[in-house]
């Protein structure tokens, strides 16, 4: 099946953005003090985008770009959101060295002219709706 150029072109321009604002969110967490123990961990439930550790937390970091903070916040589903679980659970499941720590799914909002925002905690069933924080 033949795809439009167009398409092609529009996925490879997506990938490039997502891969600057995952460097970003990787820079912003080092500056605060995060250690950045893996990019795009891949696991058979799918993707992590980041994965740091500070103190004794473990964060599996979903990062979102986009053109405004709502739309980053309103940008994870909860299908993606069990998907992410599943795979920080899988991933952290392989390092013995890091089951002491307190493992933690945040999510970075990476918006033009606008600081990270980096919501800890984002998909805790404790944690307050991400529309809160708009």
């Amino acid at each position: 099946m033949n795809r439009p150029a167009g398409t092609r072109r529009d996925r490879r321009a997506a990938e490039r953005r997502g891969r600057r604002a995952e460097a970003l969110a990787a820079l912003w967490l080092q500056l605060t003090g995060w250690r950045i123990l893996a990019r795009r961990a891949r696991t058979a439930a799918g993707e992590l985008d980041l994965v740091a550790r500070r103190g004794d937390v473990l964060a599996f970091i979903e990062v979102k770009e986009r053109a405004t903070v709502e739309a980053g916040l309103e940008a994870v589903g909860t299908r993606q959101r069990a998907r992410l679980i599943r795979a920080g659970s899988l991933w952290r499941a392989r390092r013995d060295d890091l089951a002491r720590l307190q493992p933690r799914y945040d999510l970075m909002v990476i918006a033009p002219w606008r600081w990270p925002l980096h919501v800890t905690g984002a998909f805790d069933a404790d944690a307050p709706g991400l529309r809160d924080l708009i």
